[in-house]
């Protein structure tokens, strides 16, 4: 979306919450006074009550905006925005309460009214907030809003964005050129190339771009310039992507060394603190859901005994954190002879097979689609994903974190081309960032691409996003072995 669009809709916002809140505020002075029997505790008519309104919603509203609901960075992400929200509408309630306590005057005429008004602020926000989102998202799909794009770089990015784009409308983004090779834009997609930066640049006006996007930096750095320069002049948006995924960080800290600006790039935001916190999380998730998953794992390992004789784990050798070997359990899902092998192990058994078909496959993207070790109830746990649940054994010693990247087994960490030491800074997951987006649909190479970016750009609330897209996933099957 265009900078002017950008603050055209954030005002929308703010005028909305405003009315929403004043609403919220009312139906709960209404609910309380008018149809609750019991006494008041002050006595206040609603005309007192409304002028408090006055200076309680505005209050609110500059909470929300110190929170950072009026940025795109936070209103286009729809569980941080619920949080943020949620976070938004307790502080108010604790300034109000607190103005009451300090200054000795009341402003509701019960208590009730501050715990329904709480309540009902954080719904309609939240309604109020997923209505815009969807005609935003109606407009964006008729052309109104849209932020056009000129994409500048020598990277299979280009193809990847451009692809990702021209299938979903609802960010808001189209790109209309490319300066870069022909091989990264797709044969599908209309829109404009230009074989020099120079020729591009000069059609930004033309082309009407609002934002540009630059994909790889170029040796000859007065070309750099040029494009930022050129994004200066035109008051567009400049945006650069790294063309390693190495270089996506989500920590980092800006200082002043020798008098220049340096940023120290961390590994992953998993360290210290961070480490221990994300481990107080799991053992808190395990706890609170301890009554859905133990039954079920409970269910799993009767009916291995029934329809699948023979061992109810399997266990096989990964590195956990810090390239350390571990056994990572799952529910046997494989005819008892062929459980437990290896990677070459494997390749021997499809070559014995005769099946040089999924020899390239399991080559190529480490499984297969249809894999004839698996047994017909193994089936069934693959596809509901339930043979992964055994993995919460490894999580409660410590071995595994519930979300993370995938346990990486020893003999296939040459295939990893010099990033798995990375994805071995940090404990892996029962489910991650790969496998709520696309699982075994995705290639090897972009789900490495995908745990990369997730240890690397760790927070809670992407954790907490990535649990809940795995329920979706797992009750979809989409995308399951």
């Amino acid at each position: 979306m265009p900078a002017k669009n950008n603050r055209l809709f954030s005002l929308l916002l703010v005028v909305l919450d405003l009315a929403v809140l004043t609403v919220a505020f009312v139906l709960a002075y209404v609910a309380r006074v008018s149809y609750d029997p019991r006494p008041l505790l002050n006595q206040m008519y609603a005309g007192e009550y409304l002028l408090s309104l006055l200076a309680i919603v505005p209050l609110w509203v500059i909470v929300f905006a110190c929170l950072g609901l009026y940025s795109p960075i936070n209103y286009d992400r729809r569980l941080v925005s619920w949080g943020k929200i949620f976070l938004g509408c307790f502080i108010g309630i604790l300034l109000v309460i607190g103005w009451e306590y300090i200054g000795n005057e009341s402003i509701f005429p019960a208590r009730l009214v501050a715990v329904y008004a709480f309540l009902g602020a954080f719904v309609l926000i939240v309604l109020e907030r997923e209505t815009t989102r969807f005609i935003r998202s109606l407009s964006f799909q008729h052309g109104h809003g849209i932020n056009r794009v000129l994409l500048i770089g020598a990277t299979s990015i280009n193809y990847d964005i451009i692809k990702s784009l021209s299938c979903d409308q609802k960010h808001g983004y189209k790109v209309v050129a490319v300066a870069g090779p022909k091989k990264f834009v797709p044969d599908s997609c209309d829109l404009k190339r230009y074989t020099t930066i120079d020729e591009a640049l000069r059609h930004l006006k033309k082309d009407r771009i609002s934002t540009v996007i630059q994909t790889s930096f170029y040796e000859e750095q007065k070309k750099n310039q040029q494009i930022l320069a050129a994004s200066q002049a035109a008051h567009i948006n400049y945006c650069f992507i790294p063309g390693e995924p190495e270089f996506y960080s989500g920590k980092n800290e800006i200082d002043i060394f020798l008098d220049y600006p340096i940023i120290k790039i961390y590994q992953t935001p998993l360290v210290g603190w961070g480490s221990f916190f994300k481990r107080i999380f799991d053992l808190l998730v395990l706890l609170v859901f301890a009554p859905i998953w133990i039954p079920i794992f409970v269910l799993v390992v009767l009916a291995q005994l029934v329809f699948n004789p023979g061992p109810v784990f399997f266990k096989q050798k990964r590195l956990g954190r810090y390239k350390k070997p571990f056994n990572c359990y799952k529910f046997r899902s494989m005819n008892p002879k062929y459980s437990g092998k290896n990677v070459g192990d494997a390749v021997a058994i499809f070559k014995s097979m005769g099946r040089d078909d999924l020899v390239a496959e399991y080559t190529r993207d480490h499984k297969v689609k249809h894999d004839p070790r698996i047994t017909r109830f193994g089936h069934i746990l693959r596809m509901t994903s339930l043979d992964e649940l055994a993995q919460l054994v490894n999580v409660i010693r410590g071995e595994m974190s519930l979300v993370g990247p995938r346990p990486i087994m020893p003999d296939e960490l040459g295939e990893f081309k010099g990033r798995g030491a990375l994805l071995l800074s940090i404990k892996p997951g029962l489910t991650g960032l790969a496998s709520v987006s696309g699982r075994s649909k995705l290639s090897f190479d972009r789900r490495v691409d995908l745990e990369l970016y997730y240890t690397q750009s760790w927070s809670f609330w992407l954790d907490i996003k990535i649990l809940i897209k795995t329920i979706r996933v797992v009750f979809s099957r989409n995308g399951s072995a």
